[in-house]
């Protein structure tokens, strides 16, 4: 059963990392008001895969994206939602600042990961994180 809902489009155009990750600080709040949180670090991890989800969407399609996050029984589901149909690469993480880290990171600190296909083409990528 779901306790607390967000839905946050996000624009190109007005720093998308910084405004999800602001309005997810804001429902994170509000969920830790409902129910504690697993661990120390759950807001943080939660945070962290917002970020590199949404980066993601920004860095690798051209059209708008979306957040939206929920609270369910045991975890907070994130997800993003973009026009691609490309799925995500799993690369070789670097140590020179390249990158590779992202997915490494994602499917490091959620319990679940998975893709849905969307009819227009596009994709939603979830990841149900400890809460």
């Amino acid at each position: 059963m779901s306790t607390a809902v967000l839905d946050h489009p996000l624009s190109r155009m007005s720093r998308p990392v910084a405004s999800a990750r602001e309005a997810t600080r804001a429902f994170l709040a509000g969920a830790a008001r409902l129910r504690a949180p697993a661990k120390a670090g759950s807001m943080d991890d939660v945070l962290l895969v917002v970020a590199e989800l949404v980066a993601n969407a920004v860095r690798y399609t051209d059209g708008p994206s979306a957040l939206h996050l929920e609270l369910l029984d045991d975890s907070i589901d994130v997800c993003v939602t973009d026009e691609s149909p490309r799925l995500p690469q799993l690369r070789a993480p670097r140590t020179d600042g390249t990158g590779g880290w992202g997915w490494f990171v994602i499917k490091r600190l959620a319990t679940r990961v998975h893709i849905k296909p969307m009819p227009d083409g596009g994709k939603t990528i979830c990841a149900a994180l400890p809460w």
